[in-house]
């Protein structure tokens, strides 16, 4: 299964009694959207409460680590979702706002059966979607089964070490200003990874918002990886939200699933580690 669906076929698939929408908008009235408004049918999930288990110091994980596999399960089980479910997500950031990470961690618990809706909650609207409004209403079922991350990710210590070796790459995808340290407006310091390569997320997209064909995007990463092996890929951000935007690319083009590094800036940067600055 292709992780990007369209619309169109979003369109085809909503009698599916296995679909499952989720409502990934995320931000500090994403609950109050979704009750004004939604996909007909959508389950709305919340990043920060739902798909991070965030710590009084990001200097512990960075500002939206993972949360355990267990409380990860028993979401899944209270908004329906089984081994059979057919899930769709969307945000209404071209995939980088929430729904990525949320595909990164459906697939990290075993869970195939995933797709990421291009162009959003924007295309949905502009294809005619049906939309409604209040909060649906799941049909809970048991914990999911699933007992530990299924997907490679990297720790702090670990970067700091394959980001010195010619045989790994290491991917930041923020926005070039931030890479270059030349504005932060989210972490308490400015600039990046030393060795780490910048390859903005926004970079994945066509101008209206929707992923690049396949074949554009495997003839782009496979310059950026030079044969390297993908589990010799590091992708990162500022959180590890919006990395999981480039990983889902990566796997849209038929190259597999890089490593993760949840922790990203908003950790590196608090731990006293090398800053780098510039391009």
């Amino acid at each position: 299964m292709s992780p990007i669906i369209t619309t169109q076929e979003l369109a085809s698939i909503l009698s599916n009694e296995s679909l499952v929408l989720i409502d990934a908008r995320s931000g500090p009235n994403s609950t109050t959207k979704y009750k004004q408004e939604h996909l007909a049918g959508a389950l709305h999930v919340d990043l920060d409460k739902d798909l991070a288990d965030i710590k009084p110091d990001a200097a512990q994980g960075g500002r939206h680590p993972l949360p355990e596999p267990e409380k990860f399960a028993e979401l899944l089980g209270r908004l329906g979702i089984v081994h059979g479910s057919r899930l769709v997500v969307y945000d209404d950031m071209s995939g980088a706002n929430a729904a990525s990470r949320f595909w990164w961690m459906l697939r990290a618990a075993g869970h195939t059966q995933v797709q990421v809706l291009d162009g959003g909650y924007q295309a949905a609207m502009a294809a005619g979607i049906p939309v409604s409004s209040g909060e649906e209403q799941p049909m809970p079922v048991e914990p999911y089964p699933f007992k530990a991350w299924e997907l490679p990710t990297i720790s702090m210590e670990e970067v700091a070490k394959v980001v010195k070796d010619p045989d790994y790459l290491v991917v930041d995808v923020r926005d070039a200003a931030r890479y270059r340290g030349e504005t932060e407006p989210i972490d308490l310091i400015a600039g990046h990874i030393p060795g780490a390569t910048n390859i903005p997320f926004q970079q994945n997209l066509a101008a209206d918002g929707t992923f690049l064909s396949p074949e554009v995007l495997r003839e782009k990463y496979e310059t950026l990886l030079d044969g390297r092996a993908m589990d010799h890929v590091a992708v990162h951000c500022g959180s590890g939200v919006t990395a999981c935007h480039t990983v889902l690319a990566m796997d849209y083009a038929g190259l597999g699933i890089p490593t993760l590094y949840v922790g990203s800036w908003s950790e590196w940067s608090r731990n006293d580690r090398p800053i780098g600055t510039g391009a």
